[in-house]
């Protein structure tokens, strides 16, 4: 005979409930327990990183920049009128004389010109001389009445004179000494007055020849500018150097071609004096100076010549152009021969020495004043951690440590962008 058991339903239904709780527990401590877990550390090849160790000691503060050897003494030769190009004599490549003649242009209408203020000139000098020789005569015919007004006055005084002697003795009457004496008087004034006429005609003569002379010269300046225009026509170098091409942004000249004044028809220049141009980042210019020493790398070496020639900063361009800044740098010494503008050129401009301080290699993304994630070397070598490093300044290859790393600590400077979900690296 079966025994009803009470309570069995319920008990076990707070059995179920119980492990049905444990159960859900145990599933969520074990879900927080996996989230929290870090990912596997990521394996590795150390031999295919650029490890280094952190230093202390001098560094040199330097900039680099890659340019061109240009000359710095350099004239555009330009065309002084307007005209055609009738010959080019010199090819660019050639040296040069200062009086060398590089091209020949030709322009009727220049000679023209030319001719036509010769013949303004000249007859303006025949003008001159016709005004000359005319003012002359007058003043002869001027001087020849003051002349014979004198002789007059002379006369007519002595005569005074003798008829008031005679009128005192009472042997003329005194109305003809009287007459006599205001004859005098008046030729003296005349004489006077003649006088003064031949000082203003004097006057009036020189500024008449010098207002003809003014003349004169104006027409002389035109027929000189006219006659240096035509010699012009013979294009010369202007000063001793090579004749180059015209840069990339002018159009070269050819024969037949019609030119107007001002264009460009050739460039000479000095290559034994040549400078460096070399372009600068933006970002690495705010501490040149003019007078910092610099090297730069001709890639010429050979023969006994380690091909880097000694210079200093001489100019640095306040503009910007596509994110850098031209900076000249003027060579010191006699350069090699080999030397020749528009040469390829690497310069390293050095900015500071400094003494004393942390540092280490340059990273791949290591900026100046910047705070940056590297992987640092275990003591033992088997593993990497991901370090916040703050850098100070830097040069070419190398960078000021300020905070984050201390001296022996080995770290990576590759370019680490593949693990940056990774704190941690093992190394193989």
């Amino acid at each position: 005979m079966d025994i009803q058991r009470k309570g069995a339903k319920k008990k076990k239904i707070i059995r179920s409930v119980i492990l049905s709780v444990v159960l859900v527990a145990g599933l969520s401590g074990a879900w927080v327990a996996l989230s929290k877990l870090k990912p596997a550390a990521p394996g590795v090849e150390f031999s295919t990183l650029w490890p280094d160790t952190v230093k202390r000691g001098p560094i040199t503060l330097d900039v680099r920049g890659l340019g061109t050897l240009v000359p710095e003494d350099t004239m555009l030769i330009t065309a002084t009128t307007d005209g055609t190009i009738e010959r080019i004599l010199i090819k660019p490549g050639t040296p040069v004389k200062a009086d060398s003649v590089v091209m020949v242009m030709n322009s009727p209408e220049l000679e023209t010109q030319l001719m036509s203020a010769e013949y303004t000139w000249k007859a303006a000098q025949a003008d001159y001389d016709n005004l000359k020789v005319t003012l002359e005569k007058s003043l002869l015919d001027m001087e020849s009445t003051e002349a014979q007004v004198n002789s007059d006055y002379a006369t007519a005084r002595l005569q005074a004179d003798r008829d008031a002697a005679l009128a005192k003795a009472n042997l003329i009457p005194n109305i003809d000494a009287q007459i006599s004496e205001v004859k005098a008087k008046e030729l003296a004034t005349r004489l006077e007055i003649e006088k003064k006429r031949l000082d203003t005609y004097k006057s009036s003569e020189e500024a008449q020849l010098g207002s003809q002379k003014v003349k004169i010269d104006q027409y002389q300046a035109e027929y000189d500018l006219k006659k240096s225009q035509v010699d012009k026509l013979k294009v010369k170098a202007g000063f001793d150097g090579m004749l180059e091409a015209l840069p990339a942004t002018l159009t070269p000249v050819e024969e037949g071609q019609k030119v107007t004044a001002g264009t460009p028809l050739g460039k000479v220049a000095q290559p034994s004096h040549l400078k460096a141009e070399l372009k600068i980042a933006e970002t690495q210019v705010k501490d040149l100076a003019i007078g910092q020493p610099a090297d730069i790398d001709t890639r010429l070496a050979g023969g006994g010549w380690d091909g880097h020639v000694n210079g200093r900063v001489s100019r640095i361009d306040p503009s910007i152009v596509n994110g850098t800044v031209t900076v000249d740098v003027a060579l010191k010494g006699p350069l090699p021969d080999v030397l020749r503008p528009d040469l390829s050129v690497d310069g390293t401009i050095q900015e500071a020495k400094l003494d004393n301080v942390v540092y280490v290699g340059r990273p791949v993304f290591g900026q100046q004043d910047s705070t940056v994630r590297l992987f640092k070397v275990d003591p033992d070598g088997k593993y990497a951690n991901a370090v916040k490093v703050t850098f100070g300044r830097s040069s070419v290859n190398m960078i000021e440590i300020k905070d984050g790393l201390k001296v022996g600590d080995k770290v990576i400077l590759s370019d680490m962008s593949a693990y940056d979900a990774y704190d941690r690296i093992k190394l193989n």
